[in-house]
């Protein structure tokens, strides 16, 4: 005797359920918790690299900010100290030499400054490219939610 001639009668049901037409709301509810505990991570992993973005250049801000802060107050001793002369040539040197030096920490800041600004932007570069890597895997993973769900829907 072969199982497969055995057709159930009407109204024959499996736990209330009829057993040729699959429940697929259990599969439905796996799939869509499943994908949405990686979307949920990539959504943080975004909101994060933002966050680092808008750190970094604020960072970048303050760093610049304090080095103005130091060179004005570099111009402002050279200005307060440019009328100092005096008649000892020994001490004329030092002053001379003292004034070349804050010159040159100015330039150094100034340098430093600009060096700033360019690992700032390599910094944000990087933290771009790997948002916008994030983002792509977010929209490619939110479409196949969608595709699965119209697919699950089209079944019942």
């Amino acid at each position: 005797m072969e199982l497969k001639d055995i057709v159930p009668e009407s109204g024959f049901a499996f736990n209330g359920k009829n057993p040729e037409k699959p429940s697929n709301t259990s599969v439905e509810a796996d799939f869509s918790e499943f994908g949405k505990v990686k979307v949920d991570s990539l959504k943080e992993s975004i909101l994060d690299i933002k966050r680092l973005i808008v750190g970094r250049r604020k960072l970048s801000e303050e760093i610049f900010e304090s080095g103005e802060k130091l060179k004005t107050e570099i111009n402002n001793f050279l200005i307060e100290n440019d009328s100092l002369k005096t008649d000892d040539p020994m001490e004329g040197r030092d002053v001379s030499k003292q004034k070349s030096d804050l010159r040159y920490k100015k330039i150094e800041v100034s340098e430093l400054q600009m060096n700033e600004k360019i690992s700032c932007w390599k910094d944000v570069a990087l933290l771009k490219k790997e948002l916008r890597e994030f983002q792509g895997q977010l929209l490619e993973k939110e479409n196949r939610m969608d595709m699965l769900k119209d697919i699950l829907e089209d079944k019942e």
